[in-house]
């Protein structure tokens, strides 16, 4: 960051407001001490051990800044801040019954005997867990088998509380069981209008393996749709559909992209490598740290390596209020879900106090709006929901990479994470973890804690969109 640029973000933080925190905490801190701490915070963040701000925050008579500056060494120094057991721990999150149907998810097994309880069962994810157990050994069930085939039946969509996942899901089970009875139901689940129920066509199809469907889709006019068509069409054919494949690679989605990428590496045609080459080039102007994943897919399809990549430059600054909730200010997100998923709402407690900066940027994103109308698109209901992607993929996020801020606070149930694809590449997705899921501890941030209606969070469903995220005030 340049120094005059730094100097103004620095005098903005000096004003912000901390004495009510201070007072809490300890004793008054000083607009010099809160500038040194905003110090700390961007060195942490540039990954620069060797800024003077570490060494006066290790030296700081005040034991909150020593801490902060402690934690910033371990972090630059060591990508899994191994050593961060050593600090003093921080507040644990809320304790979190399970839902009951929790333990009949966890107990179902592929035993078809077992699925012709679960297919009926009071609770959805059960019924959808049921149905993606189904095999071929199924096939003499004729209770299971009748269910799946209504469920598939676009006039009813019942049995799933009139959503679409039932008709989805049991679409893939279908097609497990009956490959050539599901080709009817693949070929008009293909024609829906909701994208999700056409992705999951697609990889129906890869199952019963129609390539006619699988070209189809591979056009679509949604890039999650193009990406499972692209991925079954290579698993089935290989690079007989190479041309195909070079018409994703014009996709918007860097998912769809990724995909048409993958399919083309080692492909027999000379003429790719140049059309590989300049997908690539159009990517890197697009100047999205998140687009990682389809630029590197490139360049392997193209014979490079990765190193070859061309990620745009980090951004430092200092988010507001990030000094704040590294001293431990509470704040609090009210995530609404749109009515079309329930109406219904909890509260997100930011955990500034182990990832100041992820937390600052995280609420910064929540000011402008950018999560409002996007969706938590997946969904594993034994472990997290995760969302916030602008299109609705695991490898479409927020343009910059936020920095890991690994800490104390492990990953339990009701704890909010950032998602990464590797270390330091945050993408402004948050996933919530449904169950105890300690070993994320190595990897994911933990950015935040659910204080207010776990049980909406366990009743989210795949797909489901985020109304509108707002911060409320702390009681």
């Amino acid at each position: 960051m340049p120094p005059l640029a730094l100097a103004r973000t620095l005098a903005l933080v000096v004003a912000f407001p901390i004495t009510a925190i201070a007072q809490r905490q300890g004793p008054d801190l000083s607009a010099a001490d809160s500038a040194l701490i905003g110090r700390i915070l961007i060195a942490e963040d540039r990954r620069d051990s060797s800024d003077a701000a570490i060494a006066d925050g290790l030296r700081h008579s005040d034991s909150r800044i020593r801490v902060i500056a402690t934690r910033a060494v371990g972090r630059i120094r060591d990508p899994r801040f191994t050593a961060r057991d050593s600090l003093p721990m921080l507040p644990a999150p809320p304790s979190w019954p399970e839902p009951a149907w929790r333990l009949r998810y966890r107990g179902l097994t592929a035993n078809c005997d077992s699925l012709h309880v679960a297919i009926a069962d009071s609770a959805l994810p059960v019924r959808l867990r049921a149905a993606d157990l189904a095999a071929a050994s199924c096939a003499s069930d004729t209770l299971l088998v009748s269910t799946l085939r209504r469920w598939t039946d676009p006039r009813e969509r019942r049995g799933g509380g009139d959503s679409w996942h039932s008709g989805a899901h049991a679409l893939v089970a279908l097609a497990r069981i009956e490959p050539e009875e599901s080709r009817p139901r693949i070929a008009t689940a293909a024609r829906d209008r909701q994208w999700e129920v056409r992705m999951y066509a697609a990889r129906a199809a890869l199952v019963a393996k129609d390539t006619t469907v699988l070209r189809t889709l591979a056009r679509d006019r949604n890039d999650n749709v193009k990406e499972a068509a692209v991925t079954g069409l290579s698993r089935l054919v290989g690079h007989v559909d190479d041309e195909l494949y070079l018409q994703v690679l014009r996709a918007m989605g860097a998912q769809a992209v990724r995909a048409a990428a993958l399919a083309l590496k080692g492909s027999p045609r000379e003429d790719i490598r140049s059309t590989l080459n300049a997908t690539f080039d159009r990517w890197v102007a697009r100047n999205n740290a998140s687009a990682r994943d389809a630029r590197v897919a490139l360049l392997e399809a193209a014979g490079r390596p990765a190193s070859d990549d061309r990620p745009p430059s980090s951004r430092v600054d200092l988010p507001p209020r990030a000094v704040a909730l590294a001293l431990g200010a509470e704040v609090r997100l009210r995530v609404k879900l749109a009515s079309s998923g329930g109406g219904n709402s909890f509260v997100v407690r930011l955990r500034g106090d182990v990832a100041p900066m992820t937390a600052a940027r995280i609420l910064a994103l929540v000011r402008s709006g950018y999560y409002n109308g996007l969706s938590w698109h997946r969904v594993e209901h034994d472990f997290v929901i995760q969302g916030g992607s602008p299109d609705a993929n695991e490898y479409v996020g927020y343009a910059q990479f936020f920095r890991d801020e690994l800490g104390t606070v492990p990953h339990v149930r009701g704890t909010v994470g950032m998602s990464t694809r590797g270390h330091d590449t945050g993408d402004g997705q948050w996933f919530v973890n449904l169950r105890d899921n300690l070993r994320l501890g190595r990897d994911y941030t933990v950015f935040g804690e659910v204080i207010e209606g776990m049980d909406v969070v366990d009743g989210v469903l795949e797909g489901d969109i985020i109304a509108s995220i707002d911060e409320v005030p702390a009681r």
